[in-house]
């Protein structure tokens, strides 16, 4: 497994991520059980990168983690535990809000080291952005935080290069995390190369286009029983089957090459830049095995500019979110 430098830390990074999103039914029912085969094969392989947030199944993912590390003494402080904070739901609703105020983060990151049991993590994100509190009184409050040994390193998530920017001027920022694939390629668009500037490292969740770059597609019906893929305007009729086909091309690619389409897709993410890491979630081991492949080696100058070929900038059919779902991320291009 390929390992890289988390800035501003002692520690390397597996190129090669565990994204917790996976263990809260988000794309599907998921046991336990399910995910404890999950991070035993990220284990095995040398993943040291799990990724997780408070709203992921309201702290079911962060709960499941925190019961592994209770079984398995030691190997807490041997990965890079990341987690989030910022979303929070209006009261009798299922509308979400966004709070960056100092209160709010203190008592999300305290709920989730019990959920987690552990007494830090290195990564502490804002999960998306509270218009209403400035980026850099924001940043205060993360570095309290980081001041008392509570987080060893600050994240943003979803946020533009300017944010970036001004945040950087408080204090340094160890990562952001955005979605990149060669079906959302909009971070080619300042934020990957204010990231290397800055000496941030890029974290890019969704290297697989939620699905969209595998071998087994979801079809129109399977789309209807998960919550939100069938909002997912990429994913609803007749965007899927236009997406479907136009990926035809690159999955025979893939094969060709000896590779599953999943697994050449997230290479292609690692392969862009020295400065990013991935966040593939899965709720199989199986399909993990495809992610780990992917973290072995990085493609070629050629094989990238084939894939680009294959799949160029703006090929997907419909948005990345829905209008619902763009509340939150900022749009910078």
């Amino acid at each position: 497994m390929q390992l890289r430098t988390l800035p501003s830390s002692d520690k390397q990074v597996s190129v090669i991520g565990v994204g917790g999103m996976s263990f809260s039914d988000f794309y599907g029912a998921v046991t336990e059980e399910d995910a404890i085969a999950v991070l035993d094969a990220a284990i095995a392989a040398g993943i040291n990168h799990i990724d997780t947030a408070n709203v992921y199944g309201n702290g079911k993912s962060e709960t499941i983690i925190g019961n592994y590390f209770d079984a398995h003494p030691g190997l807490r402080d041997k990965l890079v535990l990341a987690t989030k904070a910022g979303i929070a739901k209006r009261p009798n609703s299922v509308e979400r809000d966004f709070r960056n105020d100092y209160d709010h983060l203190r008592s999300e990151l305290e709920g989730s080291l019990r959920r987690l049991k552990t007494d830090h993590v290195d990564l502490f994100y804002l999960h998306r952005r509270d218009q209403r509190v400035p980026i850099e009184t924001a940043m205060e409050s993360l570095c309290r935080f980081k001041e008392e040994g509570l987080i060893r390193g600050i994240g943003l998530s979803e946020i533009a290069p300017t944010t970036l920017e001004l945040a950087s001027k408080i204090a340094q920022v160890t990562a952001v995390q955005s979605e990149y694939s060669l079906a959302t390629r909009s971070p080619e668009l300042g934020l990957l190369q204010r990231c290397e500037q800055l000496k941030t490292l890029f974290v890019a969740f969704s290297p697989v286009g939620r699905g969209l770059l595998t071998d087994q597609q979801k079809t129109a019906d399977e789309v209807l029983d998960l919550p939100w893929l069938k909002t997912n305007p990429r994913f609803q009729t007749p965007n899927l089957e236009r997406n479907i086909d136009a990926t035809r091309a690159f999955r025979d690619y893939a094969h060709a090459l000896g590779m599953t389409t999943a697994q050449l897709a997230v290479n292609w993410v690692t392969s862009k830049s020295q400065n990013i890491v991935t966040i593939p979630g899965t709720r199989s081991d199986r399909h993990l095995a495809s992610h780990i492949n992917a973290g072995q080696h990085v493609l070629g100058a050629d094989i990238i500019a084939r894939c680009e070929e294959l799949l160029p900038v703006g090929w997907a059919h419909g948005d990345r979110y829905s209008e619902a779902n763009w509340r939150g991320p900022e749009r910078f291009c």
